[in-house]
């Protein structure tokens, strides 16, 4: 079969298609034939080296796909389910060897690609809306960086549980796709001259209940600045670069306020609380109540072409691998 391989951590172009062997599945795992993988930041991190990996590597921790083989002693996966994962390596290739309780199933009404394209953003969106700050009517938002994959979905999540939602984006396609999604108020913040907490205090005088930030370095002081007493600042990410180190001291004058910097896998680490999430998340998808845009579909050949665009900050929705 066909997979990336990964010899060297750097750039995209360090991502090269080769011949390798089919895999086998062990005890406790199942071979899924994958159909689509999700492109995310964390692939980027990995491939370049901001997260250390061990080479040669294969590049991608999600994907969704058809169970053609399964292993000693799982009951619970059947060949022939369709499943989908997040947070497994090895995604990037045609097929691969999945432990199998790390998979969830694809219900009617998904389709694999969707599945592919939803898991790892939505349950980071479900985990950060439901769990890290639970939004609750009454509530004002702030979703940076609200047209990529992740905070599409961190609006449409965000306005299902009843609060109002601040989105800011880069251009004006961005900015409809944010109005699309439900966003209340929409910032540009490539406006020039544009004080960024000034912008959101200018919508929520007393602050807001949480920021979402999974861009990092260009957004944290102006969300920090944002928030109401008490309020929570989710750094989920660092598209923009990683945050210098914070003097605790500045929680305490902003307002005794909350800084978390939470990760998918410890929201998801115990299978129940995966298969929950996953059944919630899908389920919403499955009933059209949470909208999955793909934005650009590569094949897997080309996979540095989708690396050199997400980086680019080019696209809006998700990327696939397909």
């Amino acid at each position: 079969m066909r997979a990336i391989t990964i010899e060297e951590q750097g750039g995209p172009e360090v991502m090269r298609l080769t011949d390798v062997a089919d895999p086998a599945p062990g005890p406790g795992e199942v071979v899924v034939d994958i159909e689509a993988r999700g492109v995310n930041f964390i692939d980027v991190y990995q491939r370049s080296g901001v997260y250390s990996m061990p080479t040669p590597f294969t590049p991608g921790v999600e994907a969704a796909g058809t169970v053609s083989a399964v292993g000693a002693g799982v009951d619970d996966v059947r060949v022939g389910s369709r499943v989908a994962w997040a947070m497994v390596p090895g995604a990037y290739a045609e097929r691969v060897a999945v432990r199998a309780d790390r998979t969830v199933p694809v219900p009617d009404g998904v389709a694999t690609e969707q599945a592919a394209a939803v898991l790892l953003q939505g349950l980071t969106a479900h985990y950060l809306t439901h769990t890290t700050y639970p939004a609750q009517p009454g509530d004002t938002v702030v979703v940076h960086a609200a047209a990529g994959g992740t905070g599409l979905l961190l609006v449409q999540l965000a306005k299902l549980r009843g609060a109002e939602v601040i989105a800011t984006v880069s251009t004006a396609a961005k900015e409809e796709l944010a109005r699309e999604a439900g966003a209340d108020h929409v910032i540009r913040y490539d406006a020039e001259g544009l004080d960024l907490a000034a912008a959101i205090r200018g919508i929520s005088a007393d602050g807001v209940a949480a920021v979402y930030d999974g861009v990092g370095a260009a957004t944290f002081d102006a969300g920090l600045a944002s928030l109401r007493p008490r309020g929570t600042l989710a750094l989920f990410g660092q598209s923009s670069g990683p945050v210098p180190p914070v003097d605790p001291q500045r929680l305490n004058s902003a307002g005794s306020v909350y800084l978390t910097r939470p990760s998918l896998a410890h929201y998801i680490a115990d299978r129940g609380e995966l298969l929950d999430r996953a059944s919630d998340l899908l389920g919403l998808v499955a009933t059209g109540a949470l909208q999955v845009r793909v934005g650009g579909r590569y094949p897997l050949a080309d996979a540095a072409r989708a690396h050199t665009d997400l980086e680019g900050r080019r696209t809006t929705g998700k990327l696939l691998l397909a």
